[in-house]
């Protein structure tokens, strides 16, 4: 039996401002801060073996923290795999704001749906196309020989992982939503099956920011 930890980042300087941050390469505010020493306590009991983090610097600070919170030095592959959704013409534009200018309609197709492109960025399908891959290739193995594995990712790489994993329909993964913070905690046998899931640090505020 094995864990997969998987844990979005906290909260950023431009999650606070409510800016559409994709590959943006910003860091965490103080609430972000607190929010990764509160998932590092969330997992006190699990013993880590390996991590797994996106490159981008929002992400490692969270994992920083948490290995600090822990007082573990863990193993650690990083890598763009694990990105943030490219956010393309929305990258740093106000999401309230764009919202009123596109409608509800419109809003939830590009923040939540499952292919809606956007222009010079990703759709949550082109995210699921790189994150699962790696998945596939580097954690499921460690996770079959028992390796308790931690993720440090976003709430869009997350997703389209946990719609492999919960095997979450085209059109019911809109109303999936991953906290800041949070940590989604599976269960794995040695035959590579989910046998069980909990979540630990539930952000109260998801799907407000």
């Amino acid at each position: 039996m094995a864990y997969l930890i998987l844990v979005r980042h906290g909260k950023s300087v431009w999650n606070a401002t409510g800016q559409w941050t994709g590959w943006t390469d910003v860091g965490l505010n103080e609430e972000g801060i607190a929010e990764a020493k509160r998932a590092g306590d969330a997992i006190r009991d699990i013993e880590i073996h390996k991590a797994h983090a996106s490159d981008l610097k929002r992400a490692q600070e969270t994992l920083d923290h948490i290995k600090t919170t822990l007082g573990k030095s863990v193993k650690t592959d990083t890598d763009p795999a694990l990105r943030e959704r490219n956010y393309g013409i929305y990258t740093g534009k106000n999401k309230w704001q764009v919202k009123e200018q596109v409608g509800e309609a419109e809003f939830q197709k590009i923040r939540r749906g499952w292919d809606h492109l956007i222009p010079e960025g990703e759709s949550l399908k082109d995210v699921y196309a790189r994150v699962v891959p790696y998945f596939e290739k580097n954690i499921l193995p460690d996770l079959k020989k028992g390796k308790n594995t931690l993720v440090v990712a976003h709430g869009n790489s997350l997703r389209a992982l946990m719609k492999k994993l919960d095997n979450i329909s085209d059109a019911a993964i809109c109303d999936l939503e991953v906290g800041l913070g949070e940590v989604h905690c599976y269960t794995f046998d040695e035959k590579g099956k989910i046998v069980g899931k909990e979540i630990r640090a539930v952000n109260p505020k998801k799907g407000k920011i």
